[in-house]
């Protein structure tokens, strides 16, 4: 196998493209094979009904023409290129497919490389601000009062980073799910990220006079704190984004097994314009929410990111539920369990 026909086969942007190519010739070839055996079968009927006794014994003109055709040896030359149609109609369609959905995947390519270029770009200036901010951090006086501030100024920037960091990985994996490695040894304890997470998006949902309300929790989770934070972050940044005026963002947790379930619900209007099945994917995004507050615009690829860095570390994502009376996201990751001693 040569080295290009196995990226063909890695690169998931080419995979479902060619998935799509497939399953488009197949509906097409079911069509046309569908319309060929129906003709067949009509002249196989039309055929078997005049060659009922009736028909041969009835009169014809002195003058008229008559060809006679063995039943047996025309079922056989029908049945040879009705099948013969089958499969050229089911060729020709999956060429064809495979040349309709070229610039989906061309579309697609170049999506991922302007995220990866983008990422790329940002890093460097990212990278000075974080100093910059070190550098400010270590001049001011331990009773400055505005040292908190620029703490969690520092805290933000490096946050930024690696939201960088991650659009390049996902922009340049070839598979979501090979590049994870292992948990934080000691779990990340979810009540006390959750709470950092709401604090921090209580600003902007001030904005919007929307309350977070956030499940205490002793849970600890095998993902490290700060993709498990930006998972928090993105899914609850989204519900605030689609949560009316004067409503609550309620995030809950569900400890199960092996597992733990953090819900993040709002109360708005639901998913539409999409399928919600395809709200992860990259560049996806549904209808913008209604009212006169709704601003933001989302560019479909903080979701996709969480779901990228649940996979890689042996979580999932998905839409628990979706209506007119709001939608809750559901992040299930793998739970640490602590061992009573003795056993």
């Amino acid at each position: 196998m040569t080295a290009a026909s196995h990226d063909d086969r890695s690169d998931p942007d080419r995979v479902a493209v060619r998935r799509s190519a497939l399953r488009i010739g197949w509906q097409v070839a079911a069509v046309s094979a569908g319309l060929v055996v129906l003709i067949i079968g009509l002249v196989l009927v039309y055929v078997l009904w005049q060659s009922s006794p009736r028909e041969e014994l009835e009169r014809h003109p002195a003058d008229a023409t008559r060809i006679f055709v063995d039943s047996d040896e025309l079922i056989g030359v029908l049945a040879v290129i009705g099948g013969g149609a089958v499969v050229l109609a089911g060729v020709a369609t999956w060429v064809i497919a495979r040349r309709a959905v070229v610039p989906l995947g061309e579309a697609l390519r170049m999506q991922r490389t302007f995220v990866a270029d983008a990422s790329h770009e940002l890093r460097t200036p990212l990278t000075v601000m974080s100093t910059r901010v070190q550098q400010l951090q270590r001049r001011l006086d331990a009773e400055d009062p505005n040292r908190t501030v620029v703490a969690e100024l520092r805290e933000d920037t490096r946050a930024l980073a690696a939201i960088v960091d991650d659009l390049l990985q996902a922009a340049t994996t070839q598979d979501a799910g090979d590049s994870g490695g292992p948990g934080a040894p000691g779990g990340t304890p979810v009540g006390a990220e959750l709470e950092r997470a709401a604090h921090d998006l209580q600003v902007l949902a001030d904005e919007r006079d929307v309350r977070i309300a956030v499940d205490r929790t002793a849970a600890v989770v095998t993902m490290p704190a700060m993709p498990f934070r930006r998972c928090v972050v993105a899914l609850v940044d989204n519900a605030v984004g689609h949560a009316p005026t004067g409503t609550t963002v309620d995030v809950t947790v569900t400890v199960r097994a092996d597992v733990v379930d953090v819900r993040v619900r709002d109360h708005g209007r639901g998913i539409t314009g999409i399928d919600p099945a395809r709200v992860f994917d990259r560049f996806a995004h549904g209808s913008p929410a209604a009212g006169p507050a709704e601003r933001r615009t989302s560019y479909g690829i903080g979701l996709s990111l969480v779901r990228d860095l649940a996979l890689r570390h042996g979580g999932s994502v998905r839409v628990d539920a979706t209506g007119a009376d709001g939608t809750t996201f559901v992040l299930t990751l793998p739970r640490v369990v602590t061992r009573r001693a003795g056993r």
